[in-house]
């Protein structure tokens, strides 16, 4: 270990000075070459194709985002692939131009030949195909990396530096153990596992997609099969990547187990919420789209997420429930297995109102309400009699819980107070009288003087 510690430093410093030698060697050999005359025709025809392309831009871009405009039902996709190609429309032009370019040189004056035109020309496709392709990754981060890795990679493949440079980024290591970690490896790791997450983002996508289109899954096992189906595809990449680049996964079997030992012990919540989590979609006993009341919270279950379950109110906030709440606290599921929920609501009449016309208001003002359903209809029961009323419960149902429980509440007792004024049933109310006994004095306080 120590005698390679001693040796690193020569290594890289001889790595070093050959790819500096190489790039010397290149600039000095590219000088020489532009100096000739027919090279530096080539240097001048691609100038002026960059001007032809920067002007078919300015003429040709208003058109097309103009087209664009008027494509207004087109898919997401499609729509960003062409806002993509309309700004990067003058490389499209300049990569088109030098090609033509090309075979017009190599055709005119095949003695002379076209190597700087196509150096250039395969420099510019390469760069703008890794630019139009790396628009399929959404994740930004990832997008640079995979980007800017391949940028790098096809220049030094075109200007044939690719062996410099991998002596020199592989000389640039660290040992651990029989692990060694070199800068080539995690550059290739990094390419690698980009396009492994991007196939394995494209594959989740596609595959959830089906999942959530399929009518006869359950809502739940949507959401399991979608969660299962990301873990598997991740996983997968994951593994490929890493023994893709020549990463012994052996080595680190017992390092992984020391974290996930230390992980056990400091993420047990955490770890409680993904298995409530994945209990709750196999047991099916909570869905998205639920209407659900648990402690002071109503709403409906907008999303099941792995570690946590999103209830929209009615009031629009957004309350992020852990899943371990709901498999160990008690929870009404207003729409578990029927969407049917019944209401009741209490009032009272006086003594002096029949008590056989209340009830048959009451239930008819119900039923005239637009939620309240038909079958099973309202009905009218006398629970006690009151000290200054009769008291009732008034009972009905319906079937839209996530349409909100209060508002219909005060659309049956908005109902009600105009039933009963329409046929004069009294609502009574306490009422309290203050008596002067005979012999006391009643004192009237004074205004203060100013």
């Amino acid at each position: 270990m120590a005698q390679q510690a001693a040796e690193a430093p020569e290594v890289i410093a001889a790595a070093a000075s050959d790819f500096g030698e190489r790039l010397l060697q290149d600039a000095e050999r590219v000088t020489q070459g532009v100096m000739q005359p027919w090279n530096a025709w080539q240097v001048a025809i691609l100038f002026g194709a960059f001007a032809l392309a920067h002007l078919g831009r300015a003429w040709l871009g208003p058109k097309l985002h103009d087209w664009m405009r008027k494509r207004s039902g087109w898919p997401r996709w499609r729509m960003r692939y062409a806002v993509t190609l309309h700004r990067r429309l003058r490389a499209v032009l300049f990569v088109v131009l030098a090609w033509i370019a090309v075979a017009v040189v190599e055709q005119l004056a095949p003695l002379g030949g076209a190597a700087v035109l196509r150096i250039v020309a395969n420099l510019a496709t390469g760069w703008l195909f890794v630019a139009l392709v790396s628009r399929l990754i959404s994740n930004p981060l990832l997008r640079g990396v995979v980007r800017y890795g391949a940028w790098t990679w096809i220049t030094l493949r075109i200007l044939d530096l690719t062996n410099e440079t991998a002596r020199l980024l592989d000389s640039l290591s660290i040992d651990l153990g029989d692990l060694r970690i070199s800068v080539l490896l995690v550059l290739k790791a990094a390419l690698v596992l980009g396009v492994a997450f991007f196939i394995a983002r494209l594959l989740a996508r596609t595959s959830a997609h089906r999942i959530e289109s399929n009518r006869e899954i359950s809502p739940s096992m949507q959401v399991l099969a979608v969660k299962l189906s990301q873990l598997l595809f991740y996983g997968i990449a994951v593994f490929v990547g890493l023994r893709a680049v020549g990463v012994d996964l052996t080595g680190l079997a017992v390092l992984s187990g020391a974290i996930g030992v230390g992980l056990g012990f400091g993420l047990q919540k955490v770890v409680s919420n993904l298995v409530s989590g994945l209990i709750i979609l196999l047991d099916k006993s909570i869905k998205p789209g639920d209407v659900i009341s648990l402690g002071e919270t109503f709403g409906w279950i907008s999303t099941l997420g792995a570690r946590y379950a999103s209830v929209v109110t009615r009031d629009g906030k957004e309350y992020l429930i852990p899943n371990e709440d709901l498999i160990t606290t008690q929870v009404v599921n207003w729409t578990h297995s029927d969407n049917s929920v019944r209401i009741d609501i209490s009032f009272g009449a006086s003594y002096g109102e029949d008590p056989h016309l209340v009830r048959r208001v009451s239930t008819a003002a119900a039923a005239g309400c637009t939620r309240v359903l038909e079958k099973p209809a309202p009905v009218c029961h006398i629970t006690a009699f009151g000290d200054s009323s009769v008291d009732y419960t008034l009972r009905f149902w319906i079937d839209d819980a996530t349409a909100g429980l209060t508002n219909i509440r005060g659309d049956v007792f908005l109902a009600l107070w105009d039933a009963f004024k329409a046929e004069g049933i009294s609502i009574p109310f306490p009422q309290r009288e203050v008596r002067v006994l005979d012999g006391s004095a009643l004192r009237v306080a004074q205004p203060a003087a100013e």
